[in-house]
């Protein structure tokens, strides 16, 4: 199986199953995301909209959680989401790449990765990665213990907000481009979709 953009194409062998170690070992240039060793997605560059969408809920954030415990941060960044401390590389076999998160226990930020589900994820729908976003990794971070799930449609303009509830994700409201998006768990955060969805 071949994926790649570009001058850059890498084989993939269906067959095979992914860990973090086999990761590293490969270029740098690759970005990849592993389900249960399974390849989920090797993303393209963003599409302007996509990125102008993440760069300015990313600000957003950034300036909500200054001075606060909490930290933003926004792709490219490897998630280890069932890893801890002591986990080998070659044992991680679920990794990802969302589009926002954040973090409020700083010792899962580590120099080159996060270790452990983030308390929060955006991830930001393209034509490629919808159906992983809704379905496959919905049910991960499910299961990794995300307290908090954000699905952002750029072309309808609108956003779902999932929260835990015993153990599952339930969708607890949807934003419109003209409403102020409000959190569930940072409950003082409110986002005008207006400055989000600009076209």
């Amino acid at each position: 199986m071949y994926h790649g953009w570009g001058d850059f194409v890498v084989m993939l062998d269906r067959n095979k199953i992914y860990t973090y170690a086999d990761y590293l070992a490969l270029d740098d240039d690759v970005v990849l995301e592993v389900i249960n060793g399974e390849v989920i997605n090797m993303s393209p560059p963003p599409t302007p909209k996509h990125q102008d969408v993440v760069d300015e809920l990313t600000a957003e954030f950034k300036m909500f959680l200054r001075d606060k415990e909490c930290r933003a941060f926004s792709s490219p960044m490897d998630v280890c989401l069932f890893a801890d401390e002591g986990t080998k590389a070659a044992d991680i076999q679920n990794w990802v790449q969302p589009d926002l998160m954040v973090i409020c226990d700083s010792t899962k930020i580590k120099d080159n990765n996060i270790i452990g589900a983030p308390d929060l994820i955006v991830e930001v729908l393209s034509p490629s990665t919808a159906r992983n976003d809704r379905w496959i990794k919905l049910k991960s971070y499910e299961e990794a213990g995300v307290k908090e799930y954000w699905i952002v449609d750029p072309y309808n303009m609108s956003v779902e907000v999932y929260i835990v509830d015993r153990h599952a994700f339930k969708q607890t409201k949807v934003f419109g481009k003209d409403d102020d998006l409000t959190g569930e768990i940072f409950t003082e955060l409110k986002i005008d979709l207006k400055n989000i969805f600009k076209s």
